[in-house]
């Protein structure tokens, strides 16, 4: 099936040094994936046996919320702040289940921002508080906040301006003791051979596309298929799809909100390929029956490699509002609704609108430097085709009243060109950093001392 979804939205932050925000870190849940019932574990290089003896007893329902990472103190009240964090800037309704999985997600993030703020301690490195504070004003500013403001509303939400800036100080922290110890050389040929295979792929379609992936052994195919599409169901009620993956998807991409970038149909299974080339961007489609298990995919957008896109042209537009009484009928609302779009269609240029408002009743607000692909994406289908001058079709509905959009200006996005040199070596080199910065956090997540109470 294939539905349509809004934007794709992050259930939490990690604070960048610009004040921007990445995903938060993974929400796992135990699942049982393909391949460990009743057998051994040959492939995956522990030899396990095919039958097992438990000793001791455990409880599976107890759940540590709290932890001391080498000497350290993460308290309930931090992990709770966090937790209030993400549902306040997602405005996430959650179930009593899934705020106890986002508990221990955010207890696993508190514990890698230790682990970072630590481990640059220890390469003596520093970040001062007024770079801290620095970044705090910007994130407000991101938020259309003051620092007062900001402060004020992360208390109201049961959150503090502490917990963002823990986040920041492991952030700017991290990204510095990256730079200290990772040095990365990319060479001339490996750049030289990206540039090549984006020039041959220039003009072929390219998809961004966000995945949540589970496996499915043949007995528990319908059972897994089933609860897919209760995500679905979720998405439809307004659930973010990257908070969905995060939760329940058993792909590497998990971590990422399910994101697997820009690719193209060639590099997906053929089930999910064809799926995603009959999309349109914000529709999701699933669950679709893999050699394995199932997958639902999100497509977030699309363009032809190598080739400006046309939704990246910047607009002036005025906006023509006409509200509707309370009470009116919705055959009245329809009639209404037909003389405006009547009137409204006979506009021939900016110059006409005020009089054509004045004579409907209805109110004009100008906008500029509107980017088309910022639109929700029937708007983008109404006004791609249209010129300077014309006007949409009405929108709206009886309880927002109708709208049209006349365009006052355009400019169009300047030729795609290949990347530069320069470009395709920094991304390279940046890819090679990540996956240190992995290799690295996984050998202190290792290495670490840590005592959940």
């Amino acid at each position: 099936m294939m539905m349509g979804v809004g934007r794709i939205a992050g259930t939490g932050a990690k604070w960048l040094a610009g004040a921007g925000f990445a995903a938060l870190a993974t929400v796992a849940i135990a699942q049982t994936s393909a391949g460990q019932d009743g057998q051994a574990g040959v492939s995956n290089g522990l030899d396990l046996p095919s039958t097992l003896e438990i000793f001791g007893k455990a409880d599976p329902n107890v759940r540590k919320p709290t932890a001391i990472v080498n000497d350290y103190v993460i308290t309930g009240t931090e992990v709770d702040q966090r937790v209030a964090l993400v549902t306040g800037m997602q405005k996430l309704t959650l179930k009593p289940e899934e705020r106890e999985q986002l508990k221990l997600a955010m207890l696993r993030q508190l514990i890698d921002e230790t682990l970072e703020i630590q481990e640059a301690k220890a390469n003596e490195i520093k970040v001062d508080p007024r770079e801290i504070e620095n970044s705090f004003s910007r994130v407000a500013t991101r938020f259309q906040k003051t620092p007062e403001q900001m402060r004020a509303w992360l208390r109201e939400i049961g959150s503090s301006e502490r917990s963002i800036k823990r986040q920041i100080e492991a952030e700017l922290a991290w990204s510095r003791l990256l730079r200290k110890r990772v040095n990365v050389n990319v060479g001339e040929t490996e750049v030289k051979a990206m540039i090549d295979r984006l020039t041959a792929q220039k003009g072929t379609d390219e998809y961004h596309v966000y995945e949540i992936y589970q496996n499915a052994t043949p007995d528990r195919a319908q059972e897994v298929s089933a609860g897919m599409q209760k995500m679905i169901e979720q998405m439809r009620s307004g659930t973010p799809f990257d908070y969905l993956a995060r939760t329940y998807s058993q792909s590497s991409t998990r971590a990422r909100g399910g994101d697997l970038g820009w690719i193209q149909p060639a590099m997906l299974p053929e089930q999910l390929a064809q799926a995603v080339q009959e999309m349109q961007p914000g529709q999701v489609a699933g669950p679709i029956p893999l050699s394995a298990g199932f997958s639902i995919v999100y497509l977030a957008d699309k363009h032809k490699v190598g080739i400006s896109d046309p939704r990246d042209a910047k607009l002036s537009l005025r906006q023509l509002s006409l509200a509707f009484a309370k009470g009116i009928t919705e055959a009245q609302a329809s009639t209404r609704a037909a003389s405006f779009a009547k009137a409204t269609q006979a506009i021939r240029g900016c110059g006409d609108v005020s009089k054509v408002a004045s004579a409907e009743g209805a109110e004009v607000v100008d906008r500029d430097n509107i980017v088309i692909k910022d639109l929700p994406p029937a708007l983008q289908n109404l006004i791609l085709p249209l010129q300077v001058g014309q006007a949409t079709q009405p929108f709206g509905s009886i309880e927002d009243g109708v709208r049209v959009l006349v365009i006052c200006g355009r400019d169009d996005p300047p030729a795609a060109n290949t990347p530069s040199v320069e470009q395709v070596q920094e991304q390279l080199e940046d890819q090679r950093v990540n996956l240190r910065a992995e290799r690295m956090l996984r050998d202190l997540r290792r290495d670490a001392l840590i005592e959940y109470r």
